[in-house]
């Protein structure tokens, strides 16, 4: 049971990390703030920095880990660009962002609870990467 949860639990971090990191390349683009540019890179930086240490441990339980749902997926992106279309401006992206983040902090909040057998490690990063994405919501609040 303790594997099982592991790797479920290292999978649904696996998606997140990489939906985190295509929302960021969806929107950063559009960005004309310097230090919201700055910000969504650095958080970019840090969820390669997890997705690293949750791919060496899928590896380890010989598990190919998990892609974004494919309908999350490109419903995130249709939304990102008609909302840009509609106005493209920071307060759009700090919004997109903001949801985003949201989202991200419930579903692993979700997947925490239900995989409560997975190991210390795989918890431990699941709490960083939803402390990454509440700390990026917070941050940004200022270009809402």
């Amino acid at each position: 049971m303790i594997e099982q949860d592991t790797v479920r639990l290292l999978r649904e971090c696996d998606a997140g990390v990489k939906m985190g990191v295509a929302s960021i390349d969806d929107v950063i683009k559009y960005v004309r703030s310097d230090k919201l540019e700055k910000r969504l890179t650095d958080c970019k930086n840090e969820h390669e920095k997890l997705n690293t240490e949750i791919q060496e441990l899928l590896d380890k339980y010989r598990d190919e880990g998990k892609d974004p749902n494919p309908i999350a997926k490109g419903m995130s992106w249709m939304k990102t660009n008609v909302k840009l279309a509609m106005k493209e401006s920071d307060h759009t992206i700090a919004d997109l962002m903001t949801d985003g983040c949201n989202m991200g902090v419930k579903s692993l909040n979700k997947y925490l609870n239900q995989y409560k057998a997975a190991d210390e490690v795989s918890k431990d990063i699941t709490k960083r990467l939803i402390n990454l994405e509440e700390e990026l919501a917070i941050d940004i609040r200022q270009f809402l």
